[in-house]
């Protein structure tokens, strides 16, 4: 599951403030709101986390997964090409 840090740090990774985010995953600024503060993601629907998601990647995010092994936790990046 996406992470609050994650999608803050997407977030800024394309520049946008939480209206933008909120304009084009097609949820309220307050669902972006709660899904970045310490209540995180899980307090909102999987819909909304969903939509969330493939907004950030429709604009270039790539999610990475924790890496256990390695102990590297889990980020974001933007796709190669893409420049923020």
């Amino acid at each position: 599951m996406v992470t609050a840090a994650q999608i803050r740090a997407a977030r800024a990774l394309l520049g946008w403030n939480g209206a933008q985010l909120a304009e084009t995953a097609g949820v309220s600024l307050q669902t972006i709101r709660r899904m970045e503060s310490d209540l995180g993601p899980g307090r909102s629907s999987a819909a909304n986390v969903d939509a969330v998601r493939r907004a950030l990647e429709k604009a270039g995010v790539l999610f990475l997964e924790a890496d256990d092994a390695n102990a590297v936790g889990p980020g974001v990046r933007l796709r190669q090409g893409r420049e923020g």
